[in-house]
């Protein structure tokens, strides 16, 4: 069970409301966003708050069933069954999320058919048995929509069995007191972090395949907290992560120049 201090999480909108409900009619459910906008942490706040433990999985190309579902191994020299995090989950009614569910193959992904409907069931063929789900257990899976290319995508017959929840970056004041709470930088630090974030995401055609995420501005202002500049505490945590292209991250610099220095004419 879960158990110490709450995750910091703070609602944007209606998104715990959802979750819990979600939850409550034993309905697995689907996070969508892009990179660090904080899908992770909502998870952890929401086991927090329903008291259930939480299993996460980091989806990959080579994850498979046998990795989600258990598998024999040979211990002392005798071959005993082991769970995976996924039966886990199941047995201990847990809420089991796996993080960028688009990243494992189809046929993986087909083992959570039977758990996601009003079955709750997870067979597992290996053993000869089918493993109905303790109460509590929840499926969630996340994926960020505009990263994935067209052959890595969810099957309608794995999407339609969710409710989905629309995660994005929070709004300037609720991703300072984010930035300002993980990183204990002042409010004016931490507003100059959102409002590069902000400047870098109105880019278009820049060149990045992805623009700068709550996480890596946490990162910066975790940086300055240990005595480094703003400016270079940003082109390590900022710049550095989002492109290896010498002209972007050139254009990125000059970026961080004007939104973290001291010139009182930088811009708002």
């Amino acid at each position: 069970m879960t158990s110490g201090v709450r995750p910091y999480y703070v609602p944007v909108g209606d998104e715990e409301l959802v979750f819990k409900a979600a939850f409550n009619q034993q309905l697995a459910i689907l996070l969508k966003g892009p990179t660090g906008c904080g899908k992770t942490r909502f998870i952890e706040a929401m086991a927090y708050d329903l008291g259930r433990p939480l299993v996460t999985v980091a989806c990959h190309d080579d994850l498979t069933t046998a990795d989600l579902v258990g598998r024999f191994l040979l211990r002392d020299g005798e071959t005993a069954w082991v769970d995976g995090p996924l039966t886990h989950a199941v047995r201990e009614g847990a809420i089991c999320y796996l993080d960028e569910i688009v990243e494992a193959r189809q046929d993986t992904t087909v083992v959570l058919h039977p758990l996601t409907d009003h079955r709750r069931q997870l067979p597992i063929d290996r053993l000869g048995l089918t493993l109905a789900a303790a109460p509590g257990f929840c499926v969630v899976v996340s994926y960020n929509p505009g990263y994935q290319s067209v052959l890595k995508d969810l099957k309608d017959s794995t999407r339609q069995r969710m409710v989905a929840i629309e995660m994005d970056f929070p709004p300037v004041d609720i991703e300072e007191k984010v930035i300002a709470h993980e990183t204990g930088v002042d409010h004016e630090t931490a507003a100059q972090l959102v409002r590069l974030g902000q400047a870098i995401r109105r880019l278009e055609n820049a060149g990045l395949r992805e623009v700068a995420s709550t996480r890596v501005l946490i990162a910066a202002g975790r940086l300055v907290s240990e005595g480094l500049a703003l400016r270079a505490a940003a082109r390590a945590a900022v710049a550095g992560p989002l492109t290896d292209d010498p002209i972007v991250t050139a254009g990125l610099f000059e970026m961080i120049d004007a939104y973290t220095g001291d010139d009182p004419a930088a811009p708002a």
